[in-house]
């Protein structure tokens, strides 16, 4: 296990929970009743978490001791609007949220993304980010805010360009939290990283025939008929921080010879009986934590007061 210091923070955000909110209704519009401000479209399952032998020498949390917990899944697109067609190019990065019942009433989150990385370092900058966005659309003058946004900032481009294709299913995408937490266990060892959900179906993409021919919202169609026939499995990877792994910059992904622990299974199941009433009620923030798991990254503070208001504004 490592046992890194802590890395100083001197980074100040200027952006407001609400401005970050406000930035992403400017780029997808106002929002309305049940239309989050991103990863709008979704749907929503349950299944159950076991925790492997290996969890409990990570991290005193609940949910990574040797009882197994009920976790609700949410797989969604990035966008904040509901029309956009799943093979848009703008529907990635997917996203998974799954939220752990613990056993003493409590829940914790994870909230996941398809791209190994976050378009900018900083709230701030991804305010900065989404407003340039949103200020070069088709008819901008060149060359566009957003251009000249991207030529300063080599990361956010690479976010915008390399997305993966559209996948076969939400079942078949790997998942990268991007953000690094630090774990504690039960002897008082910190060890700092990142989550990965992996699929234990593989990596699988629709080839350019197929689409061709997708409906509009395959994802969530595939998905129910997938969980008809067998449960869909995920494994829950931590990928550890090395010395020189900057822990407080969510746009720089570690390199993938890191060490990895496995922490558990994911066993999806059942989508849940009434979607749009889940819709409507649950709620993912990453910063919902539990002991044992503590937030590094600043960005965690920052996106976790941004979601509430989100929330609010979809009710």
């Amino acid at each position: 296990m490592n046992n890194l210091a802590t890395q100083p923070v001197s980074r100040v955000e200027y952006s407001t929970p609400g401005q970050l909110v406000d930035a992403l209704n400017t780029v997808f519009g106002r929002q309305q009743p049940g239309v989050g401000a991103a990863h709008a479209k979704g749907i929503n399952l349950e299944g159950a978490f076991r925790p492997s032998r290996m969890a409990a020498l990570v991290s005193k949390a609940p949910h990574l001791q040797k009882m197994g917990v009920p976790i609700t899944v949410r797989f969604s697109n990035f966008p904040g609007a509901t029309d956009v067609p799943d093979t848009d190019g703008l529907s990635s990065p997917r996203g998974m949220s799954i939220k752990f019942f613990l056993p003493d009433g409590t829940e914790t989150d994870i909230v996941a993304h398809s791209f190994n990385g976050f378009p900018a370092s900083t709230a701030d900058g991804f305010r900065q980010f989404l407003m340039a966005v949103a200020a070069s659309g088709p008819n901008a003058v060149r060359p566009t805010p957003l251009d000249a946004f991207l030529k300063v900032h080599p990361r956010a481009k690479t976010f915008l360009e390399t997305q993966i294709a559209p996948p076969v299913s939400y079942a078949t995408v790997t998942y990268y939290g991007v953000n690094a937490f630090r774990f504690i266990n039960a002897s008082g060892l910190g060890t700092y990283g990142r989550y990965q959900v992996r699929p234990m179906a593989g990596e699988q993409s629709l080839t350019a025939a197929q689409i061709e021919k997708a409906d509009p919202d395959y994802l969530s169609h595939e998905i129910r008929e997938r969980v008809n026939d067998d449960s869909i499995r995920f494994k829950l990877m931590l990928q550890i921080a090395e010395d020189e792994d900057d822990l407080n910059d969510p746009s720089i992904a570690w390199p993938d010879a890191r060490r990895q622990i496995e922490l558990g299974d994911i066993e999806i199941d059942p989508v849940v009986a009434d979607n749009a009433k889940a819709e409507r009620r649950l709620l993912f923030i990453p910063g919902a934590l539990t002991a044992g798991i503590e937030a590094q990254d600043p960005m965690i503070k920052a996106r976790s007061d941004a979601y509430p208001i989100s929330y609010d504004r979809r009710r």
